[in-house]
């Protein structure tokens, strides 16, 4: 007896969701599970767990902070990249902070907690904090002695043409003193919580000022990573911290270096990305190697 075409042609999408359902849902999850288990691969498959002291203390492909309770740098610790994941290296909030390089002029709000800084006002605070731990130079274009984004707000008389008549240092809000006392002769004023001068009719004019062209403070010292959870810095950024981290553990800067060297590495198959220095491995051997005194 023949069956009914429709029947027939249920039937048959019935065995082939059946079939597929074992091939894909069942035996391809479990040849995973299987090769994750193979020696050599399984740590990998587990995450690349870190483990000292029989505890596990991070993972070599995620970065974390070295910062007390109250966030501030640990001195005896080379320091990580910063991350804009969730409240930092959040492996559940992986993100960018999607601010771009146009990204100059902060919130101001009467309230702090409504104000946001933007990316260059982060990039120099940043560069600021990296140069006073490190006892580097942390200057760097576009940035004010403050740490925030060097830029002004000029109005004039004819809107974008006329001779200027007020000028606004934007991010910086009272009691800071503005970092231009005068700008084409007219006196810079510090910017008013929850104003905005581009809305009111201002020219935004970011200022150079007279900071090296290639600031001591390397970029990733500064930026976050795309994903936020980058564990590796460039060895540039590790290289000054060398002398922060061999004071505080009572030891030969060179013998530091040598460590550094020794968990710097190269470019992917020779030519792809750039060397990298993996933060927690490093910090793990300084433990191991120069434990804080």
């Amino acid at each position: 007896m023949r069956l009914p075409a429709w029947l027939a042609q249920h039937l048959a999408a019935l065995r082939a969701l059946l079939v597929f359902t074992v091939l894909l849902g069942l035996a391809y999850p479990l040849a995973l599970v299987a090769v994750g288990r193979i020696p050599g691969l399984d740590g990998k498959a587990d995450g690349s767990l870190v483990t000292a002291g029989g505890k596990t203390v991070g993972s070599s492909l995620i970065g974390q902070s070295f910062a007390d309770a109250d966030g501030n740098p640990v001195p005896r610790y080379f320091q990580s990249r910063p991350s804009a994941a969730g409240d930092g290296y959040d492996p559940t909030s992986t993100s960018a902070s999607n601010l771009g390089p146009e990204d100059i002029v902060d919130t101001t709000a009467a309230d702090p907690a409504g104000s946001t800084q933007s990316l260059l006002t982060q990039v120099c605070a940043r560069s600021k904090a990296v140069g006073e731990l490190d006892g580097v130079d942390g200057r760097r274009p576009y940035c004010t002695a403050d740490g925030v984004g060097a830029v002004l707000a000029v109005f004039r008389a004819d809107g974008l043409t006329g001779p200027v008549t007020r000028v606004v240092s934007v991010n910086q809000t009272a009691p800071a003193t503005p970092f231009l006392a005068e700008y084409r002769g007219v006196p810079v004023e510090l910017a008013e919580p929850g104003q905005d001068y581009r809305a009111a009719g201002a020219t935004i004019v970011a200022i150079r000022g007279d900071a090296p062209g290639e600031p001591p403070v390397p970029a990733d010292a500064v930026t976050a990573s795309g994903s936020g959870l980058d564990p590796h810095i460039s060895p540039a950024y590790a290289g000054i911290q060398v002398a922060r981290v061999a004071r505080e553990r009572g030891t030969d800067p060179a013998e530091i270096r040598r460590l550094v060297g020794a968990h710097t590495t190269g470019r992917t198959f020779g030519f792809m990305g750039s060397p990298g220095v993996n933060v927690l491995e490093l910090n793990l051997a300084l433990d191991e190697r120069f434990p804080a005194r």
